[in-house]
């Protein structure tokens, strides 16, 4: 779920489409990209690869192999810290995000550092490349978890990613769905079925507008729809909170972080 909770809105579970998921978290980033990119921008780092909120890096996790001469697409950039990174070691990375203001941070970015990340405003679900035009997709807590037609977004990560291409990507972990969004003592007390799939909803009390939207799959999920898809499970990364690791984002914190897994990364290559 989000940390950004604003009070004028409640909170629902039910089915929501494509179309209503996309209307409402593009203009939902585009608001809250400003504090976004202040609350967290120097935990993300201009030119860094975070890969969650347990503060685990590229660095540390080598998930992605060497990316140098590589091209490579982020998928959800946001305002291409983990693109930045890559262009840092070699790789020729371009950016994908919905938030026109994310993209506007993005460039904001590339003056301050001068590492330029060349992004485009899009959808997962239909990536404005050529067949075969990369090495690398990754996406760190990006589009993925806000789609609702998700086996369109990875059937388009196959048609871009060439033959042993690597495709990567972080999530809040599904087990997370059976808990609270409540980084005390709360969040560690189950109330809901993991197979319950229904999105979750937050929707504008004053216009009934849907506002945000999240989706949630069971590992068994991802696991299948990866594997019809044509890809290669390689690892299934589940970090450890850090025993030197205070920060508290969203739902995630110390307390629930020591007990119980909070960000699963899959990592596959296409066959």
């Amino acid at each position: 779920m989000q940390d950004h909770l604003p009070q004028s809105v409640r909170v629902e579970r039910r089915p929501v489409d494509e179309s209503e998921s996309r209307s409402a978290n593009g203009p939902d980033w585009d608001r809250y990209a400003d504090e976004y990119q202040a609350t967290h921008g120097e935990f993300l780092g201009d030119v860094g690869f975070v890969w969650g909120p347990e503060g685990q890096t590229e660095d540390d996790l080598a998930i992605l192999g060497d990316v140098a001469g590589r091209d490579v697409l982020e998928v959800g950039s946001g305002a291409g810290q983990c693109s930045r990174w890559v262009r840092s070691r070699g790789g020729r990375a371009v950016g994908l995000d919905l938030s026109h203001r994310q993209l506007q941070h993005s460039r904001r970015i590339d003056e301050i550092t001068g590492v330029v990340v060349p992004s485009v405003r899009a959808t997962a679900t239909h990536l404005p490349f050529a067949d075969d035009s990369f090495d690398i997709v990754f996406c760190s807590f990006g589009a993925l978890q806000f789609v609702h037609d998700i086996a369109d977004a990875v059937t388009e990560t196959a048609r871009v990613l060439r033959p042993g291409g690597r495709y990567a990507f972080s999530v809040t972990h599904p087990t997370r769905w059976m808990f609270p969004d409540d980084p005390g003592d709360g969040g560690l007390v189950a109330s809901q079925s993991y197979w319950d799939r229904t999105p979750y909803v937050e929707v504008d009390d004053e216009t009934g507008v849907v506002a945000y939207v999240e989706h949630h799959r069971t590992l068994g999920d991802w696991v299948r729809l990866l594997s019809s898809t044509g890809f290669v499970l390689r690892d299934l990364v589940e970090p450890e909170w850090p025993a030197d690791h205070d920060r508290v984002w969203g739902g995630w914190s110390r307390t629930r972080g020591l007990l119980t897994p909070g960000t699963a990364i899959f990592v596959t290559d296409l066959t």
